[in-house]
């Protein structure tokens, strides 16, 4: 049992502190929104993003940081990929010991091409620093929130860390791996939004299950052929933060990426979407950085480079499914013995 904060109020963050408050830790939960965190401790729910769910009275909300992370021995970050660097800045100068650092949030950031790893290495001092482990995996806020089976990955380069993590969060409905693949396991975490953003597409444009299907099963050997250049293990993908999340996010209605494509297929703006959506498209940034990654890499990206094109250039949804389907024809088990390896 410890003093553990999670670092932002969320849907997510929320779930992810009500799985360490059912396991007996003492859960801090911050955010930035003085009203918002009141009304948590005054109701013991969050009923702006986790509707419905009470929550257990070992978890106490805070609105000042230094307040929030005075004696913790762990710090969950549950944040926008966009606002890490920031929050990590903040963090930096409240805390006064090593403490471990988990991160549950899912993204790259444009034009550096980190991973968010990368990104707290970065902005937290060494000394500040226990470990950094990766919490990933097929996981609905919603369904965590109602205590449905969930099943996630925890990855780190010490693998120590990632165990301490398991027992951390691991119960009767929420199980946990381990996995000392920390590249392969946030890419997957990342691109899959990317792919499920390209699934809402072809659902919105009404092409069916066939369709969705085949986006899928290439999308994912395009994240598993850009992870093994990066140097992630391929058979991460093929598990939970990897094929797991796939299917979860481009399937379910409590995806955001799902829901935000499936609105552009239906003809609306990006901006429309992002407006309607009212929440984070973490799927929009990061097919920026997959982008942007894949070209300095050299790797081939089609769906990835499709969809930008969608996104940031404008270009016709419904064209750019038809160049896809219309790309020079290939052997579909080129990348086989690599993805299987």
């Amino acid at each position: 049992m410890g003093n553990i904060t999670v670092v932002g109020a969320g849907s997510w963050g929320t779930a992810l502190a009500l799985v360490l408050a059912d396991n007996g830790n003492e859960v801090r939960l911050w955010g930035n929104n003085p009203e918002h965190i009141a009304e948590i401790n005054e109701t013991h729910q969050n009923h702006r993003y986790l509707p419905g769910v009470d929550l257990p009275a070992n978890i106490q909300a805070y609105a000042s940081l230094e307040e929030a992370l005075s004696e913790v021995s762990h710090v969950l970050l549950v944040v926008p990929t966009k606002a890490i660097r920031e929050v990590c800045r903040k963090i930096q100068t409240v805390i006064k010991t090593p403490v471990t650092f988990i991160h549950a949030s899912k993204g790259i950031e444009p034009d550096t091409s980190k991973r968010i790893s990368e990104m707290i290495e970065e902005e937290i001092p060494s000394h500040l620093i226990k470990e950094v482990v990766v919490l990933s995996g097929p996981s609905h806020a919603e369904e965590v929130g109602l205590r449905h089976p969930t099943t996630v990955a925890s990855a780190s380069k010490n693998m120590k860390a990632a165990e301490e993590v398991q027992d951390l969060f691991m119960n009767s409905y929420f199980r946990v791996y381990t996995n000392p693949d920390i590249i392969g396991v946030e890419l997957g975490g990342a691109l899959k939004n990317i792919i499920a953003l390209a699934a809402g597409i072809t659902d919105g444009l009404g092409y069916g299950d066939n369709a969705k299907a085949a986006l899928m099963t290439r999308g994912l050997a395009e994240i598993a052929r850009l992870g093994r250049k990066m140097g992630a293990n391929p058979q991460t993908f093929a598990g939970l933060a990897g094929m797991g999340d796939l299917i979860v996010t481009c399937t379910s209605v409590h995806s955001r990426n799902w829901r935000a494509g499936n609105l552009l297929g239906k003809g609306h703006s990006l901006e429309e979407v992002l407006e309607n959506m009212g929440m984070v498209v973490e799927g929009v940034r990061t097919t920026k950085a997959a982008y942007q990654l894949a070209e300095k890499m050299d790797v081939e990206m089609p769906i990835t480079s499709a969809l930008y094109h969608v996104l940031f250039d404008g270009k016709d949804v419904r064209e750019s499914v038809d160049a896809l389907m219309g790309r020079v024809r290939k052997h579909e088990v080129e990348h086989a013995p690599d993805f299987l390896s």
